[in-house]
């Protein structure tokens, strides 16, 4: 496995409470990892230290081999935008635009215009089973297909890695599994890395790999073959 983003003793702490003790974890090209972990386990601190939004007190962030984790803010924020892809529980569409824009929108931040950034967004609609609806916005839109149009924006960039925090939280279980099948379908057919956090077991189980958290600390790693 080529290495695209590793986590080298990596440590947090909130006060008296520690989040992350000391954690290593890599990820690779076409690889789905799932973190799973009880509340306050430390598993959406470790995501999120990954992905830059958490810088860590202890350790090292590495992307394809540099270290990411003391860059600048200005820096990292740019390499967020155009090296990962991010989905969350809610979507987090922005209500005002139609779909087609919203997937754009990484790309019209990177300073593609408007009508080359819509077009390239709207090759997506028909590979995720979204065709018609590009100018349907966000409350227009079932759960699963909000949630299908933020894969479309995490993957519009070409990202590196894609980080889904409970992308299947807000979903009814035939629906998320639904999603999650196409998440993890779609970004192994990219190239790109994948690292989900869930609660739920079955929706892990399409993960290439497990890592359990608890105090911070991994406690089970797991090899599965994805479904």
């Amino acid at each position: 496995m080529s290495t695209v983003l590793a986590g080298v003793g990596l440590t947090k702490k909130y006060g008296s409470t520690t989040a992350l003790a000391g954690v290593d974890v890599e990820v690779g090209t076409r690889d789905s990892l799932a973190i799973m972990g009880p509340s306050g386990s430390g598993k959406s601190t470790l995501l999120h230290t990954l992905a830059g939004i958490i810088r860590p007190d202890g350790g090292q962030v590495l992307l394809r081999g540099e270290r990411i984790d003391d860059l600048g803010e200005n820096r990292l924020s740019a390499l967020r935008r155009k090296r990962f892809g991010f989905v969350f529980q809610s979507g987090q569409l922005l209500p005002e635009l139609p779909a087609e824009e919203n997937v754009a929108l990484p790309l019209m931040l990177e300073g593609l215009p408007r009508a080359q950034a819509v077009e390239r967004a709207r090759r997506w609609f028909a590979p995720l089973g979204l065709d018609g609806l590009e100018r349907r916005r966000p409350g227009q839109l079932s759960g699963g297909q909000a949630q299908r149009v933020a894969i479309a924006r995490a993957l519009a960039v070409a990202p590196d890695v894609v980080f889904a925090d409970e992308p299947t939280g807000a979903l009814d279980q035939a629906t998320g599994t639904e999603v999650v099948r196409l998440l993890t379908s779609v970004t192994r057919e990219q190239g790109a890395a994948l690292v989900m956090v869930t609660h739920d077991a079955e929706v892990a189980a399409h993960c290439d790999r497990i890592l359990q958290v608890r105090d911070g600390r991994i406690t089970n790693y797991s090899q599965f073959t994805a479904s």
